[in-house]
């Protein structure tokens, strides 16, 4: 009786609403997303740029978690600071209009990043505080199958926009603040709050000591696989390049974009099933190993130097299942090993660790592709994802 109220209980009024906010806020900034490469290419910008704005973005983003994490432990309504940050980045990401230089998309990136930032933690918090424990899995599952239905949404529109304004950047830039915006009304009208135990007021440093042992032994495998999680932007670059001499530079743009719309396909599959497992196994950290391992297969996969269309589509296809499983399963793994009254600390520290790892991982790959070649790139990021899988189910062999 008990397992058929939980089934029952779990896909509720606020994870539905968190996860329609997830679709449409995925599907603004993943509508800029895939045209940004081709935008930074038209004023003159090229690899590093990009792995730089998505590497500083991410980085300084870290510290906002961080902090956000901290205080909306002590809030009593977490709610309208989550509104705020998704306000706000779907306004910053609009502004992509209206830049010139890539120095202006830098700006307006970390912008809207900052918002992720205030509005992640709380985000996290509120939906975790809503569904039962034994359902973690499947409700942050479900969250990022929405999300990613957004992120397929995403690069079929800008497609489309481009092919009806004539490949106006700045309309499509422009367009994005639509679904924005209907995100942010979502989430204000379908998330509610659920009360919690008093939470102590603790100093910063404080309430990071007070993390459970479990979860920041956690929080060292997700950093040392983060440090390898190149942006997938770069991914976006890395086919249209291997495959513009045989396609031409019009039609490789092309089908990169299409190539990372059947990524983000796999990414909402994967999502929802690795979460949907994870609450049917003993645990749930041996199927984020497994997804960190398959990380490092995609890796070297891209080492290959590949120009086939088959074997890039594999590629692709790799890329989002690892994807899906490493957010679905540390969110939940999180939520499993944390008190909820210290939910906010620790998804805004585990969001931290995340952001730090793709700041250095942008930054090393975008630099070592632009120094040297692609190979040593991806050999790096390959080197990295197997040794955080390691390190996770030496964490599940000591626990």
């Amino acid at each position: 009786m008990a397992e058929a109220a939980e089934k029952k209980s779990w896909l509720n009024r606020t994870v539905l609403g968190v996860g329609l906010t997830s679709l449409f806020s995925d599907w603004s900034h993943e509508t800029a997303t895939a045209v940004l490469p081709a935008f930074l290419a038209a004023i003159g910008a090229g690899p590093a740029w990009l792995g730089a704005i998505e590497g500083i973005a991410d980085g300084l983003s870290s510290f906002t978690k961080l902090a956000a994490g901290h205080y909306t432990d002590r809030l009593k309504h977490r709610k309208p600071l989550a509104v705020f940050g998704y306000a706000f980045t779907a306004f910053a990401t609009a502004s992509f209009a209206f830049a010139t230089h890539a120095y202006y998309v830098l700006l307006a990136r970390v912008a809207a990043w900052l918002g992720r930032g205030v509005r992640s933690p709380a985000k996290k918090a509120l939906l975790a505080a809503d569904v039962p424990p034994g359902a973690y899995g499947r409700a942050f599952g479900f969250e990022r199958l929405m999300d990613t239905v957004g992120a397929i949404a995403g690069p079929l529109t800008a497609l489309w926009l481009l092919e009806a304004t004539g490949h106006s950047y700045q309309k499509v830039f422009l367009w994005t603040l639509v679904p924005g915006l209907i995100a942010v009304a979502a989430f204000w009208l379908l998330v509610r709050e659920r009360p919690i135990a008093a939470r102590p007021q603790r100093s910063f440093l404080l309430g990071l000591k007070a993390l459970p042992v479990p979860f920041r032994r956690l929080l060292i495998g997700v950093g040392v696989f983060g440090a390898g999680d190149f942006s997938h932007s770069l991914l976006i670059l890395y086919a249209a390049r291997v495959l513009t001499p045989s396609h031409g530079l019009a039609r490789a743009a092309s089908l990169a974009v299409g190539l990372y719309t059947l990524h983000n396909v796999f990414y909402a599959g994967s999502a929802y099933l690795s979460g949907w497992l994870s609450d049917h196994v003993p645990s749930r950290k041996a199927v984020l190993a497994a997804g960190y391992a398959l990380a490092g297969v995609t890796a070297l996969l891209l080492c290959t130097g590949t120009s086939s269309l088959w074997l890039l589509a594999v590629i692709f296809v790799l890329a989002g299942l690892y994807v899906g499983t490493e957010e679905a399963l540390e969110d939940s793994l999180s939520a499993e090993l944390v008190p909820k009254e210290q939910h906010g600390m620790a998804f805004g520290t585990l969001a931290a660790v995340n952001a730090v790892g793709d700041f250095v991982s942008s930054l090393l790959v975008g630099f070592l592709w632009s120094a040297f070649n692609a190979q040593i790139a991806f050999t790096s990021s390959a080197i990295l994802f197997f040794s955080g899988a390691l390190l996770i189910l030496r964490l599940r062999a000591s626990q």
